[in-house]
């Protein structure tokens, strides 16, 4: 793909059911939790991701659709919790300069499985949990605190990458195991070592150098 590809074009060629959507965002909340997870990192710098979430399926409507668990403030109604989305959410380069579309090489029923969590979890009207997003940031400074219980851990409640993860259990899959699901950052979803295939377009690298568009496959070793 050309490093001049739009959002869209890269959606568009990436995208598939129960693949998994990164992008890093540029409202302050965005850059806060980017640079948080500098201990994630190979160089400590702050991680290109801020948010998580599942692509369902192509709809009649031809859109992709994503299922989240976010904070949406952009209408006049605040929604916080999981929600089902346009993926064109994700279109503006501006505010999403980096993206990226994971592939697990899910197989047919571990594709039904995660989407069956995602809708299930959309049906329940499970909530977003600012707090346990500050638990999951306090504990990235411990291998300790990550094994174990998020410390501000809410029943019924799930931030983006934690969603992401309680779906994909459901296939049968931990990001990074020995990591409770409810400590998972999104920078651990691309960093994990179970084998799965990356797409990224990167336009706010994680450090100081003139910002270029990149494109990368990657294979993680089994």
């Amino acid at each position: 793909m050309s490093e001049t590809a739009s959002n869209a074009e890269f959606i568009e060629r990436h995208a598939g059911p129960a693949r998994i959507g990164l992008c890093g965002g540029q409202q302050l909340i965005n850059r806060l939790i980017r640079k948080a997870q500098g201990p994630l990192t190979v160089d400590g710098h702050r991680a290109p991701w801020s948010h998580a979430f599942v692509f369902s399926e192509r709809r009649v409507d031809g859109h992709w659709w994503v299922i989240e668990s976010d904070l949406d403030m952009h209408s006049k109604h605040v929604r916080l919790g999981v929600q089902e989305n346009r993926a064109s959410r994700y279109f503006d380069s501006n505010e999403y300069p980096n993206i990226a579309i994971l592939d697990f090489g899910l197989d047919a029923g571990q594709i039904l499985k995660v989407q069956l969590r995602a809708l299930d979890a959309l049906s329940g009207l499970s909530t977003y949990s600012m707090s346990e997003l500050v638990g999951t940031l306090l504990s990235l400074h411990s291998r300790r605190l990550r094994t174990r219980e998020n410390l501000l851990s809410k029943e019924g409640a799930l931030y983006c990458s934690a969603f992401v993860q309680h779906c994909y259990c459901a296939a049968g899959i931990d990001f990074q195991p020995g990591v409770n699901g409810k400590n998972i950052a999104p920078h651990d979803i691309e960093t994990s070592p179970i084998p799965h295939a990356t797409h990224c377009l990167i336009r706010d690298p994680s450090t100081k150098p003139t910002p270029r568009t990149r494109y990368r496959l990657k294979k993680a070793s089994v």
